[in-house]
């Protein structure tokens, strides 16, 4: 199988002033409050702004029934007026909808899908399937409390400029304390590591020569990191890496301090299963569930240099 690094990226035109723009919501239900905002917010940037037909829909506790949300994405990449697909909201049931897409469509008009948390399925399966390059970003519906005026700057700039995107490691954050040595290039994937291992031996794209990002919030605790790592490494899914990228890990801080755990906090869980890996590992990086996110682009060139303490990433855009 081919390494990573030897497969060309799909990267689309960056977005213009007057370009039109479509909000979909492929998991969870979002607010119209929520929805408001963001209209609000890429408006604001030139863009004309249009939604989904099925956004508000609700069918359990998903945006509308699978055939649906589907269909909301389907119709914006098959649109060749829309330059760039925003999520509305994470949370569950994405995964569902992920081997119906038309991503022929995207082979031959790309176009950016923006999101993170459960649009991680999204990102993977575009990049497997058309090569696609994606934003891993903030919903365009955050509040300013999540979502600061930097974050939104930084989507707008990763959208509408190709400058490269560098993101600094942030000693407080709890992954900083897992370090490998060393720097790496290659190929940027990854997102939330619950959605990784979901697609593992599914729609997970070969990994070879690829830097890893990875980034997660508690569930269950500790179990559920070491569950997802060690079913990726059995798999053999994280043979051929270059480097890993580690990003926030939210809601375990209270872990260490807990007698049936051994001590153990989610940096050990990490330094155990990453560092066999043999290949340099760049922890703290402030990109995940945490507030006031970057935007990174995944499926271009990336390089990590753990002694900058810097991960750099080519843009999705051109």
């Amino acid at each position: 199988m081919d390494s990573i690094d030897s497969l060309q990226s799909v990267r689309s035109p960056r977005l213009r002033p007057g370009d039109r723009v479509r909000i979909v919501a492929p998991a969870c239900p979002p607010s119209r409050e929520g929805v408001g905002r963001g209209v609000e917010l890429l408006t604001s940037w030139g863009l004309r702004v249009e939604l989904g037909e099925h956004v508000f829909d609700q069918w359990g506790y998903m945006a509308g029934r699978d055939e649906d949300r589907v269909s909301d994405l389907n119709s914006a990449f098959g649109d060749p007026g829309v330059r760039a697909v925003f999520a509305a909201m994470g949370g569950k049931g994405t995964y569902r909808i992920v081997d119906d897409l038309d991503t022929d469509a995207l082979r031959r008009d790309p176009k950016p899908v923006v999101g993170f948390s459960d649009i991680t399925h999204l990102h993977l399966a575009l990049w497997a399937r058309c090569r696609l390059s994606c934003l891993h970003g903030p919903f365009p519906n955050a509040s300013d409390e999540w979502c600061g005026p930097a974050s939104a700057d930084a989507v707008r700039r990763a959208l509408m400029t190709t400058d490269p995107v560098i993101i600094h490691r942030d000693t407080s954050q709890a992954s900083a304390a897992v370090t490998v040595e060393g720097t790496a290039t290659g190929v940027l994937i990854g997102g939330n590591l619950d959605a990784i291992r979901t697609e593992a031996g599914a729609g997970l794209p070969n990994l070879k020569g690829a830097i890893l990002f990875l980034e997660h919030k508690r569930g269950t605790g500790l179990g559920e990191v070491d569950r997802a790592l060690t079913q990726l490494t059995r798999t053999g899914a994280l043979d051929g890496l270059h480097g890993v990228a580690l990003g926030q890990f939210i809601g375990f801080d209270q872990d260490a301090d807990d007698p049936t755990l051994g001590g153990w906090g989610i940096a050990d869980v990490l330094r155990d299963r990453l560092t066999r890996l043999g290949v340099p590992v760049l922890g703290g990086l402030p990109a995940g569930h945490g507030p006031h996110p970057p935007t990174i682009p995944l499926g271009t060139q990336a390089t990590i240099d753990t002694a900058a303490g810097t991960l750099t990433v080519q843009p999705a855009v051109t």
